[in-house]
């Protein structure tokens, strides 16, 4: 496995984790009561906002160029935030390191299994 592929899979995974314990422990809504106070709380909201609608508009011509369904990704962006950019992230890594090994003529691992 390639070096940027295994650390956005090692960065989704870990966020992953983190994002479950969290929301188990604070609720799915647990954020706003931190938003809501005001200062440091809002303007990390507006700030992770403003960067994951960024990411959002990006997205959807990127997954265009490269034939990924762009939708489940904007609603897990929508729904979990950086979990679901970051999912994306991995599928488009997946997908290029799989291109990739096609050109130089090696059989990607999901190929390999269904002959």
């Amino acid at each position: 496995m390639k070096l940027r592929l295994f650390s956005v899979i090692a960065i989704f995974a870990a966020f992953s984790i983190y994002t479950t314990i969290v929301v188990v422990n604070h609720g799915y809504t647990g954020f706003l009561e931190l938003a809501l106070t005001g200062g440091w709380g809002a303007q990390m909201f507006i700030d992770l906002s403003i960067a994951l609608i960024l990411f959002a508009i990006w997205m959807v011509p990127d997954a265009r160029e490269r034939g990924i369904p762009a939708w489940p990704y904007f609603l897990a962006i929508l729904t979990t935030g950086s979990v679901g950019a970051l999912a994306y992230l991995v599928h488009r890594t997946a997908k290029e390191q799989s291109l990739n090994s096609s050109k130089e003529g090696v059989v990607p691992f999901s190929e390999g299994l269904a002959r």
